[in-house]
């Protein structure tokens, strides 16, 4: 049933330094930094003060707005500070700093749920809203939003196993330590969506995985078919994922549900199961801590809110010659200034490089090779993206369709030019954007006026 896909790139995975490496649990830090913005939409409202004793799990983070997710402690203990603190994006941001009392002591509203297999779509959905579970492969985005706009519209429901970044091999662990929870949670979302079968799509580096899960599928006679892919970067991106497991493309400034889709991450599947059946909220990671800086490359179960220095000491520290820490994969994470920021729920892996892994050089140059368009698995122009951006031609970028890049990197990585693409998109969409925005304000601005003049009159 597997399809292909246009474009990609075929890097090395890397994966062999962590991939036969169970989880470990990192010990919680005595203090953990939760940020009030952990997912894509609104930031949540702080409902914890200073000196209040929160439980594990509790709530501390209200969602403001549709879009958006509650957040919940991720240990015991006493609130220190509310206040904007270091973030992984790079900015300062609000967050609730607990002081660890190491009890863990669970708060009373963690329990499971009473007779979970009567519970309709909207109640199932209401759960994963209340457990702040958001799209943990990277992206973040609320997950009872996305069930919520696809409930009578999707008609496959695609369980997105293919981690294709090199590095990363936290959800290949999941499907070989927790293949119970995964497979639970796809037929949670089997009974949500209404479904007959649901497609988990895992790429053909992870056959133990594949076999696994095919063995448990069969004892429970669970509704999920196992589809093996190519291995090629990137197949784990939702839209190309669908056109490899369903052959239909997600047209031009459109989402997986326009095709009747929806697509989550093995970890996501499996917060729907633990949200349910154990009802515990997203508190805490599966993080790959690998790349050529790691002294002892694991994959660890780590809090939320946990410092990133507290990941990298626990694989024995960073070699001298760092350079770059990211958080997330090569292709697509982002490097950090400051590892006293925390990790979050998109936080699937913190590489180190400390060898020849960097490709920079001080004057990048074009040489029109089109190579770039080779690989896009979007069918854009990178090449001609790339010289609107640096132009300012705001105009000729959005007729470029430079909003449906999905920043996978491939374009950057095939470059002989050493051209920094991506960069430079993620600055056009920001630009065009802020754009919006203002002629928005403008236009509300002008509308206000004249609706006080005609008052006045």
């Amino acid at each position: 049933m597997a399809q292909s896909f246009f474009g990609g790139v075929h890097p090395n995975d890397k994966k062999a330094a962590t991939n036969k490496k169970p989880i470990e649990k990192l010990p919680p830090p005595a203090q953990v930094v939760i940020p009030m913005s952990l997912h894509i939409g609104a930031p949540c409202k702080p409902v914890v003060a200073v000196g209040d004793h929160v439980n594990m799990g509790q709530l501390i983070g209200e969602a403001t707005a549709f879009v958006s997710a509650p957040i919940h402690a991720s240990v015991s203990g006493t609130v220190v500070a509310v206040e904007p603190r270091p973030h992984f994006n790079g900015t300062n941001m609000l967050s609730v700093v607990i002081e660890n009392d190491y009890q863990d002591t669970l708060d009373p509203s963690v329990k499971p749920v009473e007779n979970p297999e009567s519970l309709t779509p909207e109640q199932l959905t209401e759960i994963v809203k209340n457990a702040g579970i958001v799209g943990l492969g990277g992206a973040t985005f609320p997950t009872h939003v996305k069930i919520s706009s696809g409930i009578g519209k999707v008609d496959t429901v695609i369980i997105n196993s293919s981690e294709c970044e090199p590095y990363i091999t936290s959800d290949h662990r999941i499907l070989l330590e927790s293949p119970e929870e995964v497979i639970g949670g796809a037929k949670l979302l089997a009974r949500i969506f209404q479904v007959d079968k649901v497609h988990l799509g895992i790429e053909s580096n992870k056959m133990n995985a594949a076999q696994l899960l095919r063995q448990k599928i069969e004892e429970e006679k669970a509704p999920v078919a196992v589809e093996v892919l190519h291995t090629r970067y990137p197949q784990g991106a939702e839209k190309q994922l669908c056109q490899s497991i369903t052959g239909r493309q997600v047209p031009p400034g459109g989402l997986p549900a326009a095709i009747g889709c929806a697509v989550f991450n093995t970890d996501t599947t499996a917060a729907i199961y633990r949200a349910v059946y154990q009802g515990m909220p997203v508190i805490r990671r599966i993080v790959t801590v690998s790349g050529s800086g790691i002294m002892e490359p694991k994959n660890l179960e780590c809090r939320i809110g946990t410092p990133i220095a507290e990941l990298l000491n626990f694989c024995g520290g960073v070699s001298e010659k760092t350079y770059k820490i990211l958080m997330g994969g090569p292709m697509m994470g982002n490097a950090q200034h400051d590892t006293d920021a925390p990790i979050g729920k998109c936080t699937n892996a913190i590489l180190a490089f400390a060898a020849d892994e960097e490709r920079t050089v001080e004057h990048p140059t074009c040489i029109r090779c089109g190579r770039c368009a080779d690989v896009c698995p979007m069918h854009l122009q990178p090449l001609f993206m790339y010289q609107y951006e640096r132009k300012g031609m705001m105009e000729e970028l959005q007729a470029a369709n430079v909003m449906d890049c999905i920043e996978c990197g491939a374009c950057t990585y095939i470059c002989p030019g050493r051209l920094h693409l991506v960069h430079s998109f993620r600055t056009a969409k920001q630009k065009i954007n802020n754009a919006k925005a203002a002629a928005k304000a403008a236009a509300e601005a002008k509308a206000k006026a004249e609706a006080e003049k005609k008052k006045e009159d």
